[in-house]
């Protein structure tokens, strides 16, 4: 009788990244509600996106399923989900022209950096900082406040919503500097054997 030696494929392994491309895929619609003034689905879908970013990032740890594609998808994910948010709302002038300029900046100097720095030295990793975590924290409560003062107008609501934007430019600025100086300490001193840290 044969016996199959072959690992057991775990059926829940490709879970956590399914998550992240579900994120991805819900942008679209999300866009689209944003744009025909549906504010109530927008902000739903809006809740279950930032569901499937915790649950994604659990799954993996809870089933010891983390995998390099998902170590840099997630980000990327969140990343394009709030850069196209922050556009679309400073189009539907419900965000701040300086804010959306400000995010959209950093993200774009930092991914531009960060591939002259793998090009030149083989840096490839870089942990996000406390400023980085809490300026992606600001940035999910702001939108989330706008979108659901369009629904109510409590003056709590109103005045988180100018106190998370505030944040949001805030920790966009000390984040952005942050990364500046931790890249050039890096960035002075050769990569070991042409590869980023681990």
């Amino acid at each position: 009788m044969h016996v199959d030696s072959r690992p057991q494929l775990n059926p829940f392994r490709a879970a956590p990244n399914l998550l992240t491309l579900a994120r991805i895929c819900l942008a679209p619609f999300l866009v689209a509600a944003i744009l025909e003034r549906k504010f109530e689905l927008g902000f739903i879908l809006f809740i279950v996106a930032g569901l499937t970013d915790a649950l994604d990032g659990t799954l993996a740890r809870v089933l010891k399923q983390r995998t390099v594609f998902g170590h840099y998808l997630d980000p990327v994910a969140d990343k394009l989900l709030l850069s196209t948010l922050f556009l679309v709302l400073m189009h539907e002038e419900l965000i701040p022209t300086t804010v959306t300029v400000l995010v959209i900046g950093r993200d774009v100097a930092i991914l531009l950096v960060a591939a002259i720095l793998y090009a030149a030295v083989g840096r490839r990793e870089f942990k996000p900082s406390v400023f980085g975590k809490f300026n992606t924290l600001a940035q999910i409560s702001a939108v989330a406040a706008v979108l659901l003062s369009q629904l109510i107008q409590p003056v709590w609501l109103i005045f988180f919503r100018t106190a998370t934007l505030n944040a949001t430019i805030a920790l966009t600025v000390a984040s952005g500097l942050h990364y500046a100086w931790v890249v050039s300490r890096r960035g002075s001193a050769p990569a070991a054997n042409g590869s980023g840290p681990k």
